[in-house]
């Protein structure tokens, strides 16, 4: 799949919809000054050259229940294993593999203190942890912009 060339009208398209993945084709049409079938037809190359992923709701996770999230780094481990163990680990929200002293990162979604700790304890028999009580999200899914070189 070759991805495909990103224009200024493509870039506003990008951020419109990053900002309110809920915009009506007619609207987002509107605010950048083009036609509903240009506007649809640019979203569509869009999604299928893979710039667009999909489109997703973002919700509170203390309004479910979730008093606590937090970043837990996972040291230097067997891959296989960690992987199996993230997997059935609903509480993970997101997790990456990363290059450095850790292995991963992830952020949990926990209710309480004592619900971390079994979330945690789970990754402690197979890897060194330490672990990171978020206390306020500065910057939260942050609409971005095709990549300059400056």
């Amino acid at each position: 799949m070759t991805m495909p060339t990103i224009d200024s009208i493509d870039t506003k398209i990008l951020g419109e919809l990053q900002r309110d993945a809920r915009i009506t084709v007619a609207e987002l049409a509107r605010r950048i000054h083009l036609s509903q079938p240009a506007v649809r037809e640019r979203v569509q190359k869009l999604e299928t050259g893979g710039i667009i992923r999909g489109f997703r709701t973002s919700v509170d996770a203390q309004a479910l229940g979730y008093g606590i999230r937090a970043i837990m780094r996972v040291g230097r481990c067997e891959t296989a294993r960690i992987e199996k163990l993230i997997a059935k680990t609903p509480e993970i929200v997101t997790a990456f593999n990363v290059t450095g002293e850790d292995s991963w990162i992830l952020e949990i979604a926990v209710i309480d203190v004592r619900h971390l700790d079994a979330v945690v304890s789970r990754f402690c028999s197979l890897a060194v942890t330490s672990t990171s009580i978020i206390l306020k999200a500065l910057r939260e899914h942050h609409p971005l912009a095709p990549a300059q070189r400056n």
